[in-house]
């Protein structure tokens, strides 16, 4: 453990254990909590910016937040109690979010967006704000430069082509790059002005130093920050950049929501009825450098053609470009969008539950997610919070899970880590589906 909060801690902070009589387990849950509220509070910020507020979550964070002061509260127990709280919190912080787009912005729908360029000035947006993307849209508009300047979306941005009311701005034309992973890369060949709107923005290269802003909650040192969302010295300089060229390369599919897959529900429990459905792979989350990342990639390449694929999040780039193909119209990969946009999948979920009549630890579906951070790790409590069960996990356990800790989640809800995905797989198709004939595990 490490803990320095408080006039008591020893120099260099209590490691064994704390002079308050903090152990590390208990240390351990205290930071779980918080690394919560963090994600929870992620998403309440973007709801709340547009206008959208929900008392008892603010009460909650304060709550929460109050509970890991030092001499407050040395009940384990409490703690996983509030852990498993913050992720109904995290729910219904992630339902108002959704409200909140979809009445600000239009209710999604399915779109192939272009990843090549097209001729004109580039600036590029990056992180998790539409209310930014619709702002600079909409400046761009009003000042005449829809023709002579194009905005591309970069990582978890690229969803909000599928919102109707971003979509219809002349001036939004492609994607850009893949996950935050590779930005430096990406943003160094990108000519244009790049925009970074929130988390997932690193510290630029002197390639593109020059030529970077951020907004709203971002910010970089020696960038310049742009407050109140007024972008005209952005947008200017983007006319001093060089002109892109028209580039194909491609499109690839999102927009994939609630509202747009409910009404096909219907026909996906006939297909699981008939058996040509016979599994759902929920593969999401954040991308990592990590090597084992490539796990991801090659499980959703070996899942069998008879299963469909539902993701979120920005680790979908290593595996988003793929011709998943259909099941009778029913497309095999559906793109939700951003991390918060688990929400969907969660109400499709019950959904598929409740006209199944079962609960949704009988269903045909298995869980593999990827974390990085707190907004994944708070995904992760609120699928706690609905009890379900068989999680797998990875690249790597969360470092601020003391082996006891983990141990108590792993009994208490058959939390699993990723192991290799030949391993893995069997045991996720044990739940209600078979390989098929051109599986490399029947090799």
């Amino acid at each position: 453990m490490k803990c320095n909060q408080c006039s008591m801690s020893l120099p260099g902070g209590c490691t064994i254990a704390g002079v308050c009589g903090k152990d590390p387990d208990l240390n351990s849950l205290q930071e779980a909590l918080i690394y919560g509220i963090k994600g929870v509070a992620a998403y309440y910020y973007h709801a709340y910016e547009l206008g959208y507020k929900d008392d008892e979550i603010g009460f909650f964070l304060s709550k929460a937040l109050y509970s890991t002061l030092t001499n407050v509260n040395f009940n384990k127990g409490r703690f996983i109690e509030l852990i498993l709280e913050t992720g109904r919190m995290h729910l219904k912080a992630m339902e108002l979010l959704d409200k909140a787009y979809v009445e600000t912005f239009g209710a999604p729908t399915p779109v192939e967006v272009p990843t090549g360029t097209e001729e004109g000035h580039g600036i590029l947006v990056t992180g998790h704000s539409y209310k930014a993307l619709y702002e600079l849209l909409k400046q761009i508009r009003e000042m005449g430069l829809e023709d002579e300047i194009k905005v591309y979306t970069h990582s978890e941005m690229l969803p909000a082509h599928s919102y109707p009311r971003i979509r219809e701005f002349k001036a939004l034309y492609g994607n850009w790059g893949g996950s935050w992973v590779y930005q430096k890369q990406e943003f160094s060949e990108f000519p244009g002005v790049i925009l970074g709107t929130t988390n997932c923005v690193l510290q630029p290269l002197k390639q593109y130093a020059d030529r970077i802003y951020t907004t709203g909650i971002a910010g970089l040192e020696g960038v310049p920050h742009i407050d109140d969302y007024n972008f005209e010295n952005l947008i200017k300089h983007a006319l001093k950049t060089p002109k892109m060229k028209r580039v194909e390369n491609g499109k690839i599919v999102t927009g994939f929501h609630h509202t747009n897959v409910l009404p096909l529900i219907d026909k996906v429990i006939d297909l699981i009825n008939e058996g040509k459905i016979r599994h759902i792979f929920v593969i999401g989350g954040c991308d990592v450098p990590n090597p084992k990342m490539s796990y991801y990639e090659k499980l959703t390449q070996m899942v069998p053609k008879d299963s469909i694929i539902l993701t979120a999040a920005c680790g979908k780039f290593r595996y988003n470009r793929r011709d998943y193909g259909t099941i009778e119209g029913i497309p095999r990969f559906m793109d939700f969008g951003q991390c918060n946009n688990v929400y969907s999948i969660i109400v499709l979920a019950a959904e598929l539950a409740k006209r199944l009549g079962k609960d949704l630890n009988q269903l045909p579906v298995s869980i593999v997610l990827s974390w990085m951070e707190q907004k994944a790790v708070a995904i992760l409590y609120t699928l706690l919070y609905l009890g379900i069960k068989g999680i797998y996990i990875g690249p790597k356990p969360p470092e601020f899970l003391t082996p006891s800790v983990f141990e108590e989640l792993r009994k208490k809800f058959d939390l699993r880590l990723i192991s290799t995905p030949e391993e893995d797989l069997p045991k996720m198709l044990a739940k209600g589906s078979t390989l098929s004939s051109d599986s490399p595990l029947t090799a």
